[in-house]
């Protein structure tokens, strides 16, 4: 009986020494912010925006413009010849040697006045003649506010047949009035062809509609609200190409683009604030961010497994960590641990995130216990609140955003390959290695911001 009793009592004592080692905390939650910031990033960038016209299409619209009656001269008193001056066939443009040419087929009706008058006496007669030739022109081509500019001059004039009139059962050669005439009309078509050419090439309507079309802010990932924009700045362009049967104008774009993750941003674009500026040699960098998103619930249930199967302690003064939560205040990461063994509780933890770009990691760096979780600890449990403890336990506070990042990065890539937001515009780009710029801390989710460099190019093709 005497050995039961001190069989319970030391059962007893350990049962309660036992209850005396475990402890329950009750640390202070710090709120999570209750503002919800915009993340954004801006980065400067230049985009290669070549405008191409094929020859072409500036012929379509050229005929459309110059048909039927090109030309007339109605008096007949300054040289002795009206003449009329129709297009028989289509324009037909070419490239020779950097220059553009220009055949015209023509008919030409012609009344041709002869004869001579003496003592105020006059004897004329008049003939009508029908010629059918082809002008060539050739043309040097430039460029002016916003439109192609051309400097034509006739290259040779070839009739099918000699002009010529019958007098009395007699072919009379009259080119020698029908000729000084051409060299009337040819300045007048010249200068219509120029004119023609400037109105169809006037690239101003298509490069400001692309640009309003790509300052559209676009949702690259919509379970995330993840957002790019492209703001336009200035527009540079060099001198007009003729080449391979089309012509290019260089032009380059400086802009900003931004991420922006949230509600969606206002797109602003003003047409009249473009203005273009004439330069030699064309930048072509383009500067680009992307964020790479995560939830505070994902980031959360990866750092939970990463404790797994650990304990933290010493001796008979140990905890093990059974679930971590994430939350941000005030631009700080809260790492709330809901802990089980010799203290049950939840002890929270405050820190900067960071990346490791090895390991592709946000891992927390100046790891502290939040100033209330802190002051409890050195109350009831001052060996949790060593360093050693702190440091163990942040070598587990980390996730990788590796996927998160190859999300983003997939997400942009669509637009910079032969994406075309209207017709006529194609943007293709590349992107260089991908470097990591920021994290920035929204009540909602983690983004990190990466960035690239590489080029991008907005054709604009066609004349539409």
């Amino acid at each position: 009986m005497k050995n039961k009793c001190i069989l319970y009592a030391i059962i007893t004592v350990l049962l309660l020494s036992g209850c005396s080692t475990t402890k329950r905390i009750e640390a202070l939650k710090p709120e999570p912010s209750n503002d919800d910031p915009v993340a954004f990033e801006n980065a400067t960038s230049f985009i290669n925006l070549p405008v191409t016209i094929g020859i072409a299409d500036i012929e379509t619209q050229v005929n459309k413009l110059l048909n039927g009656l090109i030309y007339e001269d109605k008096d007949i008193n300054d040289d002795n010849i009206t003449m009329k001056v129709w297009k028989t066939a289509p324009i037909k443009f070419s490239e020779q040697k950097g220059r553009l040419q220009t055949v015209v087929p023509i008919k030409i009706t012609a009344k041709v006045r002869y004869g001579a008058s003496a003592l105020g006496v006059s004897l004329y007669d008049t003939r009508e003649v029908n010629m059918n030739g082809i002008i060539t022109f050739n043309s040097k081509i430039g460029l002016t506010n916003w439109k192609m500019t051309t400097v034509t001059s006739i290259e040779s004039l070839e009739w099918k047949e000699n002009p010529s009139i019958n007098i009395g059962g007699q072919q009379i050669n009259v080119g020698f009035l029908i000729n000084p005439a051409v060299k009337l009309f040819k300045s007048e078509i010249e200068s219509e062809l120029d004119k023609a050419i400037s109105k169809t090439t006037d690239f101003k309507p298509q490069v400001l509609d692309a640009l309003e079309k790509i300052s559209q802010p676009f949702l690259a990932n919509e379970q995330y609200q993840t957002w790019f924009k492209l703001t336009p700045i200035e527009l540079y362009v060099t001198d007009a190409q003729l080449s391979k049967k089309q012509i290019t104008m260089e032009m380059g774009l400086k802009c900003t683009m931004q991420t922006v993750v949230g509600q969606k941003p206002e797109g602003i674009f003003k047409r009249e604030d473009v203005v273009l500026k004439p330069v030699s040699k064309m930048p072509d960098k383009i500067n680009v961010v992307v964020a790479a998103v995560s939830t505070y619930a994902s980031a959360s249930e990866i750092i939970t497994k990463n404790f797994k199967g650990q304990e933290f302690g010493s001796g008979s003064k140990k905890i093990t960590v059974q679930k971590v939560d994430l939350w941000s205040k005030e631009g700080k990461m809260i790492i709330a641990l809901d802990m089980t063994g010799s203290i049950n509780g939840t002890i929270y933890l405050s820190g900067y995130p960071s990346y490791n770009a090895v390991t592709h990691e946000i891992y927390f760096d100046k790891l502290d216990y939040v100033l209330n979780t802190k002051s409890v600890l050195l109350k009831t449990a001052n060996w949790l609140a060593e360093g050693t403890i702190l440091r163990k336990i942040q070598e587990n506070c980390r996730y990788s955003i590796k996927e998160n990042l190859d999300e983003g990065k997939k997400n942009l890539m669509p637009y910079l390959d032969n994406y075309s937001p209207m017709q006529g515009i194609y943007v293709n780009g590349t992107l260089d290695s991908f470097e990591f710029d920021k994290i920035t801390l929204t009540n909602k989710v983690i983004v990190a911001f990466i960035k690239s460099s590489g080029k991008m190019n907005l054709k604009i093709d066609g004349m539409k």
